[in-house]
This record gives structure tokens, C-alpha cells and sequence, in this order.
């Protein structure tokens, strides 16, 4: 079952718990569709009108914040034997090679990884641990998580919904051109946003 499709059978309560739940794991490091679940949800808020957009892109913000800090706690605690172990368990996104790769990006750009780390899917799982690992002081952690997570979450929640509030209206009067034209905006936005991030936390091997 699509996700979208699947979160329209649960009630509202539990759509914002599920967002919540699963971006705050994806941001305390276990990799986990935190993004496609935001983009589903947004969207069903834009077309369910018992979903509240305010309180969903809330939810995602929350949990991005709280799961990136327990990540810090858990790196500053566990230190490099914790990336070792999590090498083992999740050698696709956490080998050496990755974690080389994300420690530059941590040395070069400090605290604006954290940052511009929500929009980079290997940073947002990297970001809290790594920064714990690193001992980067807490209170730069503590800045840029709480401004990317506001940022991330209710940036995207805010542009899928009203993408999908224009989509839905344009579809009835222009029918397929309406929608195709509304996505299209919505896309271009997300897409202009993620490139800058990239383009501040490069993550080009040997960068």
C-alpha cells in the first residue's frame, strides 16, 4: 500500500505521532524514510481536511529536534565506538567511507552542517551523533538543530501543503495542466532549497 494511501486510514492523532516518531529516529541516526513520510503526510493535509497543517509541520519539527538532540547525547557518550558499531548494523549509510565523507563536511561548515544537514539525507542521519562524537559545544548544536528543524520540517510542510491546496483547485478548473504546473513550482522551490544546502555541506568524497 502507498504511504499516502495508508495514512489516510488512521486517524489525525496518530499521523502526527507517526511523523513525529519517525523523523525524530531518522534525526537521532537510524535511517528511516523521515522525508517521504513529511511530503505524504503534508500532502493528505492538503487534501483531508481533519489534518491540521499547523500542528503536522509542529509534530515534524519536534521530532526533528528532540531526535537530533538524543542523537548528540547518544555520539557524545558513545564516542567513535559508537560509529564503528553502527558501521556494522548499517554498513550502506554508515561506512567508513561515508562517516570520512560527513566529518569534512563537519570540519569545514561546524555548526551550518548541522544546519543545512536537514536537507541532505546522509547529514540528517549523521548530524546529531556526529556532532556529539566531534564534542561540537552544545549550545552551537542547540542553535542550528532548532533552526534547521523549524526550517526543514516546517518549510516543507508549508510548501507540500499549499502545492497540494493549488494543485487540487487548479485540477478543477485547467484539469491535468493545473496540477502538473503546481507540482512543478512546489518541486523547483524544494529543489533550489536542497542544492544550496549541498552546495553548503558538500558531500563529494576526497572534498
Amino acid at each position: 500500500m502507498h504511504v499516502q494511501e495508508w495514512l489516510e486510514t488512521v486517524p489525525a492523532v496518530a499521523v502526527y505521532a507517526l511523523v513525529g516518531l519517525v523523523i525524530g529516529l531518522e534525526s537521532l541516526g537510524i535511517p528511516l524514510p523521515g522525508e517521504i513520510i513529511l511530503v505524504s503526510s503534508a500532502l493528505l493535509a492538503s487534501q483531508q481536511g481533519h489534518i491540521d497543517p499547523v500542528v503536522l509541520g509542529a509534530s515534524a519539527t519536534a521530532g526533528a529536534i528532540v531526535g537530533d538532540s538524543i542523537g548528540y547525547a547518544i555520539g557524545r557518550k558513545g564516542g567513535r565506538p559508537l560509529l564503528a558499531w553502527l558501521g556494522k548494523k548499517f554498513p550502506k549509510h554508515f561506512s567508513e567511507g561515508h562517516i570520512a565523507t560527513a566529518e569534512r563536511s563537519f570540519e569545514k561548515w561546524g555548526m551550518w552542517a548541522v544546519f543545512f544537514g536537514r536537507f541532505v539525507a546522509l547529514l540528517r542521519i549523521f548530524a546529531g551523533p556526529l556532532a556529539g562524537v566531534l564534542r561540537m559545544p552544545y549550545w552551537k548544536f542547540l542553535i542550528a538543530n532548532v533552526l534547521g528543524g523549524i526550517v526543514w520540517a516546517g518549510g516543507t510542510t508549508a510548501v507540500i501543503y499549499y502545492v497540494g491546496i493549488v494543485a487540487e483547485s487548479w485540477l478543477k478548473r485547467f484539469s491535468w495542466l493545473g496540477l502538473v504546473a503546481a507540482v512543478l513550482v512546489g518541486l523547483t522551490s524544494m529543489l533550489v532549497l536542497k542544492r544550496r544546502a549541498k552546495r553548503a555541506a558538500p558531500l563529494v568524497a576526497g572534498e
